[in-house]
């Protein structure tokens, strides 16, 4: 979860300002099971000391251990562990899961280059300007570019590509999940968010409506969604979604959403209610067609479902969707 990476990038801060070299790993790949996505991170130090999770923990230690033994002196390297093992750099371990797990360890020095992308880093998973990091597979060369924040954390230039043997690493905030108004759908979105590691916000001023929230850890705001989220309540990695049915709340949302750079704004209701939506929004809140198109509404991927739990499935798998940078037609 990038909850753990703004950690280990801030340990990595700390270790780099008082002069350490430190060891930053990164999930490039994995096949079969895996405990943590590509993009995942992990820093480390000669002595052992390290935050952040490559595995389950048999990765780490084979890490750990050929590090405190001398290892990883170039500026870059890739390792491979698992199946094939011996492809890449030969570690010792076969991961108990049948899966195979490809990891790049770039040796960083202390001083003014690596703190001040070390910073950059820390920025991008604080504020609204997602970058990605393009990695020089031979030299370890770091180049930072802006970034709309979505699409897949590993991004591997095509065969032929004049970008060859390098790999863009995408680094954002942690995604938000912005629920306006409090519902059964709404509260069963939180779980499932939160389950993906979404930081979870939920709006409505009714402080009573907010006390029968059962899920841990959701903020709640008591406040119209709308003057939240004018408020600068969303960044380029925020959901925005509308689940009350009551206009007064989904609408004035969506007439707030659409002026942000939130990735992903939808709204409940049947396609009838939308196409009703859709008209006010256009009449009374002056929203273009431009602006209308970024609403998805009806909300969710239509999976046919009946129940709040269900609808909320097919909530949260749209903006699973959108966040991975999928179309619909690649379902």
């Amino acid at each position: 979860m990038q909850y753990l990476d703004l950690t280990v990038i801030r340990q990595a801060l700390a270790w780099a300002r008082a002069g350490e070299t430190l060891w930053l790993c990164t999930v490039l790949s994995t096949f079969g099971s895996s405990p943590r996505e590509p993009g995942a991170w992990l820093v480390a130090r000669r002595d052992g000391e390290h935050v952040g999770s490559l595995s389950g923990g048999c990765v780490e230690e084979d890490f750990l251990d050929r590090l405190a033994e001398g290892a990883f002196e170039a500026p870059v390297q890739r390792v491979r562990y698992g199946e094939a093992e011996e492809a890449l750099n030969g570690p010792r371990v076969t991961l108990p899961c049948g899966g195979i797990l490809e990891v790049l360890v770039e040796r960083l020095e202390p001083g003014p280059a690596t703190l001040a992308h070390l910073a950059a880093l820390e920025r991008a998973l604080t504020g609204q300007r997602p970058r990605i990091r393009q990695v020089d597979l031979a030299s370890g060369a770091l180049t930072l570019e802006d970034d709309s924040g979505l699409g897949d954390r590993v991004v591997w230039p095509p065969a032929g590509d004049e970008a060859a043997g390098t790999v863009r690493l995408r680094v954002g905030p942690v995604a938000r999940l912005v629920l306006a108004g409090m519902s059964p759908v709404a509260e069963a979105c939180a779980e499932f968010a939160q389950r993906l590691g979404f930081e979870v916000m939920l709006c409505d001023p009714r402080a009573e409506a907010l006390d029968g929230l059962t899920v841990p850890g959701v903020e709640r705001v008591v406040n119209l969604p709308s003057a939240f989220i004018a408020g600068g309540g969303c960044h380029a990695a925020t959901a925005v979604v509308a689940l009350t049915h009551d206009p007064r709340i989904d609408d004035l949302a969506m007439i707030e959403a659409v002026r942000t750079e939130a990735f992903y704004i939808g709204v409940m209701g049947s396609r009838k209610t939308s196409a009703a939506r859709a008209e006010r929004l256009r009449r009374s809140g002056g929203l273009t067609e431009a602006e209308l198109a970024r609403i998805q509404m009806p909300i969710g991927l239509g999976l046919g479902s009946k129940t709040p739990a269900e609808i909320a499935l097919a909530v949260m798998a749209d903006i699973v969707r959108v966040r991975r940078g999928q179309g619909r037609d690649a379902l």
